[in-house]
């Protein structure tokens, strides 16, 4: 591989105005699609092989028109301190504000009235009306939103309370916001310290940043005939950005030091990307591996935010193999900062007069804290491991579920509505369960209803339960639960199975069929449908990674030691996101306003991405250890040869990942914040603690053994040669290019600028 990688490199280098102009004619072939496509529709939700989807899917047979696809709001009223909203003035505004919803749009279907739908609390303080739309959250107009926004602006300004919730005013994750600049623009300035030159911090950056811009573009245009959500699209551009800055930083740091061992720019650029190429291959593979690996789960949305980011993360391995080369060629002398060209230049002028240059090599903070743990190997492993069991604590506490409008900020409407309708109707009025009762033979359903309407009723939890509607054939039935308590609370979840025992009897003795559904049971069943895909989702994503890191390393150990050290990373990121984002701990400061379970689909998605991006650090720092150890280093040595070469370009990979995933922190929609909290303190985590700290002071424990491979297994593995050993085989090693490298040849730039 690293000979085929190192032609790669010399021919983008060559080709570079070829290899830049096809990359820019993709960005606008893909901007060109993403312009002209139509606009996307919300992504469904389904669950799978789940209860609570049999039993929708039923329901849209069964009951045609009943769960409409449309957008819905609810408009919730509280009349003034001492009065009832069914007094005349309070009800004849209601009246007044249905007209106008009626009329402010034409995308409005329909608006119930809550004095003719009984939608008035018992104690007449509270009412709400129901709006649905003929399209759904996306499509809404601007006119429409604004319509819904200031409904009952006369009626407050008499004292009432007018508040609005459901979809119709839940936003669409916004891409590109000021925080995710802000993490770009930490990235720069971590790239110009690591390098002190403007155009090699720069080049990584524009690169990462066309890879995004064709990723993101395709996936815009792809939206609608693949349904993907917008959060497919936020995930993509949070993976690509932080992956396609790293691998364009360690192609470039490598060229960088090619050049300084007094190689031609070409051969230099053939080098890095048949060595640093290598690593980066290996280490988007175990990206992709993870991201794909969603698929498992049999949740069609996770599935398509996995593959719609693993496609990033393949464009950002080709551009880091073949622009970012093609870039180095047009950088020219300028990759250095002045003060390194002084230097190389005065060491060329030096080796023109017949001067040794000075061979010694300063240790640098990666040399010195390399020797630090080796000298101490059990401190250091002993007290990082039990640093992050201290931080994993609190995910035994962890609470999954999914968002709804009391997950919200306070301040907002949306979360207020949720307050007004809990307080007048009760606590578990915002997620009612919806039971199915299937009776499978025309008037066959009602007599089976009744029995679930009277047992459900006798049920702990039950708040209230409604007469069953029967559909046309008299074959099923529908009844509505209101539960005693929260929607996300445990006796809700408690009642859901509660409900479902209780229909296996009904089954037993009537033969008709009891389904629980409604968005309640929908996050019961997905929570729990994650939990269960965890297991398996690990064992493959972990023992596919394993064999492919078996094949870098030719080691048992190193792939096991990065696999432990992995779940030491995530259960202790989990811990964190229990604190910050269900305890509330430092809430504030990460902008948390609203404290509650943590969302069902980020444990998985955490799990898939971190243990990727795990990988590449591993891949990175272990790859430059085992190249020094199998040109004849001890294993002492070789780790400290590892770190003096990579530990500062693995530190600033680390600290742009955590800058740019940091940056969606801020943004507005709850799931992103989590997975931006969660992604960035995980890289922190695992950079500085297991790569810098848990890796050394294991392979130190380790010795030789750390390296060792059964011979019947070394002989069945295939060489992918990440160290490049083929290359210094066939001469490519040479200086200044006197090598000629693999393929033979020379410089044809050098005319221009030799270093």
């Amino acid at each position: 591989m690293a000979t085929f990688l190192y032609k790669l490199g010399r021919l983008a280098f060559r080709r570079r105005r070829y290899v830049a102009l096809v990359w820019v004619a993709l960005l606008a072939l893909a901007g060109v699609g993403a312009a002209t496509a139509s606009t996307a529709t919300s992504s469904s939700f389904s669950i799978p092989g789940t209860e609570a989807q049999r039993a929708f899917d039923l329901l849209e047979q069964r009951f045609p028109g009943a769960s409409a696809d449309g957008a819905t709001a609810r408009v919730v009223f509280k009349a003034p301190d001492g009065g009832k909203m069914t007094d005349a003035a309070n009800k004849a505004e209601v009246q007044k504000i249905t007209g106008e919803l009626k009329s402010g749009s034409d995308q409005v279907a329909s608006v119930t009235d809550p004095y003719a739908t009984r939608a008035v609390s018992q104690d007449g303080t509270t009412a709400y009306l129901s709006v649905s739309y003929k399209v759904d959250t996306a499509r809404l107009t601007d006119a429409t939103r604004a319509a819904l926004e200031e409904t009952g602006g006369d009626a407050r300004d008499r004292g009432m309370t007018v508040e609005v919730g459901g979809d119709a005013l839940q936003a669409e994750p916004a891409i590109g916001g000021i925080t995710e600049v802000i993490g770009v623009a930490l990235a720069a300035v971590v790239l110009l310290i690591t390098f002190g030159s403007l155009v090699a911090a720069g080049l990584p950056l524009l690169t990462a940043l066309i890879g995004v811009g064709v990723a993101i573009s395709a996936i815009t245009a792809l939206a609608n005939p693949l349904d993907l959500g917008s959060n497919s699209s936020a995930l993509a551009m949070m993976i690509g950005l932080a992956v396609g800055i790293d691998y364009a930083l360690f192609i470039v740091s490598r060229y960088r030091a090619e050049l300084a061992e007094g190689r031609e720019r070409e051969e230099a650029a053939g080098r890095a990307v048949g060595t640093a190429g290598s690593a980066v291959v290996f280490a988007g593979l175990t990206v992709v591996i993870a991201l794909a690996g969603l698929a498992v789960v049999n949740i069609p949305v996770l599935t398509k935010m996995g593959f719609a980011a693993a496609g990033t993360v393949v464009l950002a391995v080709l551009i880091a193999l073949t622009l970012v080369p093609a870039a180095l060629g047009f950088a020219g002398k300028r990759i250095h900062g002045r003060k390194a060209r002084a230097a190389m230049e005065s060491q060329a002028v030096d080796a023109a007069a017949g001067e040794q240059p000075a061979t010694s090599e300063k240790p640098n903070m990666g040399t010195r804290w390399a020797r630090f743990v080796l000298r101490r190997p059990v401190a250091v492993l002993v007290t990082a491991v039990l640093g992050l069991g201290v931080l994993a604590l609190p995910a035994t506490s962890l609470e999954l579920g999914l968002p709804d409008d009391g997950s919200q900020a306070p301040s907002t409407t949306q979360r207020k509505a949720y307050d007004l309708l809990s307080d007048g109707f009760g606590p578990g009025f915002n997620g009612p369960l919806i039971v199915l009762v299937d009776g499978k033979a025309e008037n066959n359903a009602k007599a089976a209803a009744n029995t679930v309407t009277e047992q459900v009723k006798q049920l702990p939890g039950v708040a209230a339960v409604t007469p069953a509607t029967l559909n046309k054939a008299g074959d099923t039935a529908t009844i509505t639960v209101i539960p005693k308590d929260r929607p996300s609370s445990v006796g809700t979840e408690e009642l859901v199975h509660s409900i479902r025992d209780a229909g296996g009897t009904i089954k037993a003795d009537d033969g008709a069929d009891v389904l629980v559904t409604g968005a309640t049971a929908m996050n019961v069943d997905f929570a729990q449908k994650v939990n269960d895909a965890l297991i398996p989702y690990l064992a493959l994503v972990v023992g596919l990674a394993f064999l492919l890191l078996m094949v870098v390393f030719r080691s048992v150990l190193v792939p096991l030691k990065a696999a432990l050290g992995f779940l030491l990373s995530v259960v202790a990121t989990l811990g964190a996101v229990v604190a910050v984002f269900q305890w509330g701990w430092l809430g504030g400061l990460f902008g948390v306003e609203q404290t509650g379970p943590v969302m069902a689909l980020m444990p998985i998605l955490m799990v898939g991405v971190v243990f990727g991006l795990a990988m590449d650090y591993e891949v990175f720092l272990v790859t430059r250890m085992r190249e020094a150890y199998v040109h004849g280093e001890r294993p002492g040595e070789a780790i400290v040869t590892g770190f003096r070469h990579s530990a500062r370009v693995v530190t600033a990979a680390a600290a742009i990942m955590i800058a740019v995933f940091a940056g969606f922190i801020g943004a507005g929609e709850s799931m992103i914040k989590m997975i931006g909290f969660a992604l960035a303190f995980a890289v922190l985590v695992d950079a500085f603690v297991v790569r810098m700290a848990i890796v050394p002071a294991a392979l130190a424990l380790l010795g030789k053994k750390a390296w060792w491979l059964p011979r019947w297994l070394d002989r069945a593995l295939p060489n992918v040669d990440v160290e490049g050993e083929a290359l210094n085989k066939h001469g490519a090693d040479a200086p200044n290019g006197s090598g000629g490298g693999p393929d033979g040849g020379s410089d044809p730039d050098r005319e221009l600028v030799r270093v």
